[in-house]
């Protein structure tokens, strides 16, 4: 196959994954945006804040529960098509994640004896559906089901929406009503997955031998696990230092501000899951760093305009979708947004480390990233409150960016394209654009300009390549 043909069909690849991730993430990610105005006009302040630590733990469990296996389980599914093979993968994962949610089973119960913790049953049942939830649909995606995996999302998505109308709003159970909608509609889903894959009918196995398998797939995840937890510490205690110094109502408007901030994050998201599987194949391609670097340029610009599309037009409609009491969240989006921008940059480098089977080199910079994090949010949010904590997410994020951006030199070398910078200096204006204009249609007017000023900066090669995959996506043909 000559280099244009295999060319051509990386990005074939690529832009059909893209567009089967968009329709789930995307179909999700706006009943998730219907589920905040239900939460802001049902739950009060300090529930919505409870309810966001009890997520924010419920996070931290469930790699300690699960050994990290969903991206053991992806990545070794992924690049095997045989049957035995499979089966002692998804054996191994389904005996942990059993074991997993024993232990987890007994802790509860203890903690139940000794301790008095509201809505503690309630986090245990969610722990397990969202810990298998976890696994088995990087499970589908390594089987190549990403039809089915986009689906699972949308069900449970939708099935949050419903369950939550049934117990947030006809019968205003609070919070023990939302966390009941998320168990069940997480439970829905699953159910639906297994219908339609049969996992365990077609691939678990009593009698099979998976040592081998278990030792490879725990040397690949279990370097993961420390990463992690950092994780947890740098996406997640700024709730607790905000709890801490602020108070328990300030975290639920941050919660809010932080829910509309995902729709960068599971636009990057698509990305990711995209990419994910396009850079494994092609990692040993012989042109793998000019096709990186095609796509890392591209990238910085599509999250350009992703940022300046998706800050200004929500504050022209925040008044209208959030109720009055949240209304202060509204001065954190462009901010936040730019602390997803900077993750989603240095979760593209991640990719090196996946591709070349070195999870162990990826805790450096996570554990430096952690430990920046939680001295940065211990002064800044003391002094600052959410203010603070915005703060620390970006420098924090670009530390890890600064890092991986150097260590990847040992996978892959990416160039960086010049007009690429219009993008970075878009990114730049509009925050001060966003703080200090109130007038909605020049706001309206500098996001028409700036997206367009960002679409021009694309390189003239990667727009020719994706406009043309994507009419003929749409059917039509270059004449």
């Amino acid at each position: 196959m000559s280099p244009n043909a295999t060319h051509n069909s990386r990005l074939s690849k690529f832009m059909k994954d893209l567009g089967i991730y968009a329709i789930g993430n995307l179909g999700s990610k706006i009943i998730t945006f219907a589920m905040v105005a239900v939460y802001t006009h049902y739950v009060t302040k300090s529930d919505m804040g409870y309810y966001d630590l009890c997520l924010t733990v419920i996070f931290l469990i469930i790699p300690l529960v699960t050994l990290q296996l969903r991206d053991g389980a992806f990545r070794y599914l992924l690049e095997t098509e045989d049957v035995e093979q499979r089966s002692k993968v998804i054996t191994f994962v389904y005996r942990s994640l059993t074991l997993g949610m024993v232990v987890s089973l007994v802790a509860t119960i203890m903690l139940a004896v000794f301790t008095s913790i509201d809505y503690l049953w309630q986090c245990f049942l969610l722990l397990v559906v969202m810990s298998f939830f976890e696994v088995v649909t990087q499970v589908a995606r390594g089987l190549g089901r990403n039809v089915e995996f986009v689906a699972t999302g949308i069900i449970s998505s939708f099935g949050i929406l419903v369950f939550s109308i049934v117990f947030v709003v006809i019968l205003p159970w609070g919070i023990a009503g939302v966390f009941i909608a998320n168990i069940l509609a997480r439970f829905v889903a699953l159910l639906y997955l297994e219908w339609r894959l049969k996992i365990v009918a077609t691939y678990f196995k009593f009698g099979i031998d998976i040592k081998q398998v278990g030792i490879d797939l725990i040397k690949y995840s279990l370097p993961l696990l420390p990463g992690s937890l950092c994780w947890w510490l740098t996406g997640s205690s700024d709730r607790w230092f905000i709890n801490h110094f602020v108070g328990i109502e300030a975290n639920g408007v941050y919660a809010v501000a932080f829910r509309f901030n995902s729709i960068i994050l599971i636009l990057s998201t698509i990305f990711y899951q995209a990419w994910q599987e396009t850079a494994i194949l092609q990692y040993n391609s012989p042109d793998r760093d000019k096709f990186f670097s095609k796509m890392f340029n591209t990238y910085i610009v599509v999250l350009a305009i992703l940022l300046t599309s998706y800050a200004f037009l929500l504050k022209i409609i925040y008044p209208v979708i959030v109720n009055a009491s949240f209304q202060e969240s509204a001065n954190y989006l462009y901010a936040m947004g730019i602390s997803a921008v900077i993750f989603a940059l240095s979760a593209f480098f991640d990719m090196g480390y996946q591709c070349a089977k070195d999870t162990v080199s990826t805790l450096p910079a996570i554990v430096a990233a952690a430990v920046v994090n939680i001295v940065c949010n211990y002064f800044l949010v003391n002094y600052y409150g959410v203010w603070g904590a915005i703060a620390t997410s970006i420098i924090t994020y670009l530390v890890l960016f600064v890092w991986r951006l150097h260590d990847m030199k040992r996978y892959f070398r990416l160039s960086f394209y010049p007009p690429t910078s219009i993008a970075l200096m878009i990114i730049l204006v509009g925050a001060f654009v966003f703080h200090f204009i109130d007038t909605w249609w020049l706001q309206l007017l500098y996001m028409i300009v700036a997206c367009a000023m960002a679409l021009m900066s694309i390189p003239k090669e990667s727009l020719k390549e994706l406009m043309g995959k994507m009419l003929q996506k749409l059917g039509i043909s270059k004449q």
